[in-house]
């Protein structure tokens, strides 16, 4: 009685490790641009929250620009802030596009949005 052979052949391992590769590739482009989010994020949550004392404009992005310096955040400028008073208080949104190329001519783009209202 002959057994059935289980199991992957070469090919097959060879094509699973290449989309493996490449997945790894992708998220490791786009996981400083994700990070960069985050600490805008926190960055304009913490801004919101210290300035419901009355601070003007002026202050909150002169206060942005100075957590941009320390968390590196590259993307996003004081200027760029939109500053609101709603009812229920202050809040500072942004939104941006960033461009990640990959290889040669492509790339993915991501259009980000923080608000201190989320």
């Amino acid at each position: 009685m002959r057994k059935k052979q289980l199991g992957i052949g070469l090919g097959g391992l060879m094509v699973g490790s290449a989309i493996v590769i490449v997945l790894a590739m992708v998220a490791l482009k786009l996981t400083p641009s994700y990070i960069e989010y985050f600490a805008i994020k926190k960055a304009v949550n913490a801004l919101a929250t210290e300035s419901k004392g009355g601070a003007t404009v002026k202050e909150i992005r002169s206060s942005f620009d100075n957590r941009a310096v320390v968390d590196t955040i590259e993307s996003v400028k004081g200027s760029d802030l939109e500053v609101t008073k709603d009812s229920g208080g202050l809040m500072i949104s942004v939104s941006y596009r960033k461009e990640i190329p990959l290889v040669g001519n492509i790339g993915i783009y991501i259009d980000f949005n923080a608000s201190s209202k989320e």
